[in-house]
């Protein structure tokens, strides 16, 4: 027979879905507001889902979660690299900050699934203060900079 009752583990998973909630949609919108790619459906559910598979890898095997955290780290690269473009036109790198977001964004959720949440929260402080910072773009011949 199918156990309807809740346990700890579902009470906790749900807290982290709504942190995951949280913090993707600062970042994301900070990206939107921006009018950049990767925004705040995007962030969440990078977050959500990468803090899913660190919260499930350390309840089926708590001694080499490692391993699933390895394999996330891989796929967000996948995922950033599609974000990343090259104008020729321009000479110009786009969105690689927008990338870099949506890794820092696996870190989050990585963090909250491990049972981390205040680093979770620091690293979206992190984020958000950085993408912040203004854009200082260094002179020289055949620098243009990186657009954000």
């Amino acid at each position: 027979m199918l156990e309807t009752s809740l346990s700890s583990q579902d009470f906790l998973f749900g807290l982290y879905l709504l942190l995951s909630l949280a913090f993707g949609y600062l970042i994301g919108a900070e990206r939107e507001s921006r009018g950049k790619t990767a925004g705040i459906a995007t962030q969440c559910l990078v977050i959500a889902g990468s803090m899913a598979f660190c919260f499930f890898s350390t309840l089926m095997d708590p001694y080499s979660p490692s391993r699933i955290a390895a394999n996330v780290v891989t796929g967000i690269g996948f995922l950033g690299a599609g974000l990343i473009i090259f104008n020729p036109s321009g000479n110009r790198v786009m969105n690689l900050t927008t990338a870099a977001t949506v890794w820092m964004s696996a870190a989050i959720g990585m963090a909250i699934g491990f049972g981390y949440p205040i680093i979770a929260l620091a690293l979206t402080v992190f984020t958000l203060i950085v993408v912040r910072i203004p854009h200082v773009s260094i002179p020289g011949p055949g620098r243009r900079g990186l657009q954000n």
